[in-house]
């Protein structure tokens, strides 16, 4: 079976800028490029990918989701170094991580990897378009994120794969670890919220209680709000759970627009330049001047050989079909 990489970029690069203290040799953070490198060498030398994309939110975000919900991500702290750098004030910082993250798009750019980006829709919604694509139809995807939104498209060709967990995750791991189905985790996750989102759910009810009062959202049934609805009336039991579905079904159902991902929030033209991009695709690397920028940047010494032979691969396996 054929594997594919698919990389939540901004996700992958937020825990490098984060966690990597590296400075270049004239004092400025690089740890998120560096980190992010580091990482993907990582990745593909344990996945042995025949493809990589790597996918990244467009410039302002879900229009969509914002427009369904103004509060929607509002009230997140900005991004910040775990460490003080003293030279730098924060105006410095915001304007070397934003650097960062446009030096490493170049730098991937010299790499066999396919890229995608569209302005005001996120990686989310293009992950999970990838994973539909019939191109990939029978290949083993693995996804790189840490968000949970991701347990939702795991099945028996998807994985999610969360680093700073070190988890791997597949459909029967979420079921034993949460008695919720993927298929209907999305649903779960409408009644109970998502603060990282500023997404309130129902208050008192979690994903341990939505297990507990609904086990058939463990099958791999899909599950809609009606459903949910016709049992609470049918129970017979005074748990407030219930009721307060029945009552808060206008929170369920706008918060499960917001978070379902089963079918992506992209417009026909987009999906159209994402397919064009993944079919036309053709590996190539510039090993020079990946190199080149290496040292431009002040990088130091760091070894990314093992990622040079797992890219050659991919671009040699190319060449053979």
């Amino acid at each position: 079976m054929k594997r594919l990489l698919i990389i939540d970029a901004l996700n992958m690069y937020f825990r490098a800028y984060i966690v990597d203290p590296s400075l270049s040799t004239n004092g400025q953070p690089i740890g998120g490029v560096k980190g992010f490198m580091k990482i993907l060498q990582k990745l593909i030398r344990d996945t042995g990918p025949d493809e990589i994309v790597i996918c990244w939110d467009g410039e302002g975000g879900s229009t969509r989701r914002k427009n369904t919900n103004k509060g929607y991500k509002e009230g997140r702290k900005p991004i910040r170094l775990n460490r003080d750098i003293r030279n730098l004030s924060e105006n410095e910082e915001v304007t070397n991580k934003i650097w960062q993250m446009t030096r490493l798009v170049e730098y991937l750019n010299n790499l066999p990897v396919i890229q995608l980006m569209a302005p005001q829709i996120e990686a989310d919604d293009i992950i999970a378009y990838v994973t539909q694509l019939q191109k990939y139809s029978g290949w083993q995807k693995i996804i790189v994120s840490s968000d949970k939104d991701f347990f939702q498209l795991c099945d028996s060709e998807t994985v999610l794969y969360r680093p700073i967990q070190k988890q791997i995750l597949n459909e029967n791991r979420i079921v034993e670890d949460h008695g919720i189905h993927p298929k209907n985790f999305a649903l779960s996750r409408a009644i109970a919220g998502d603060k990282s989102d500023n997404l309130p759910g129902i208050r008192g009810i979690g994903l341990t209680t939505i297990a507990k009062r609904f086990p058939f959202l463990a099958e791999s049934q899909s599950y809609s709000i009606d459903d949910l609805i016709e049992h609470c009336k049918s129970v017979d039991s005074k748990a407030k759970a219930y009721s307060l579905i029945i009552e808060q079904r206008k929170t369920i159902e706008e918060n499960y627009r917001l978070m379902q991902l089963y079918a992506p929030s992209i417009s026909p033209q987009t999906k159209q330049k994402i397919r064009f991009s993944v079919d036309e695709f053709v590996p190539m690397m510039n090993k020079t001047q990946f190199k080149a920028m290496m040292i431009e940047d002040g990088f130091g010494v760091v070894n990314f050989n093992d990622m040079f032979v797992c890219m050659k691969r991919i671009i040699a396996d190319y060449g053979d079909k």
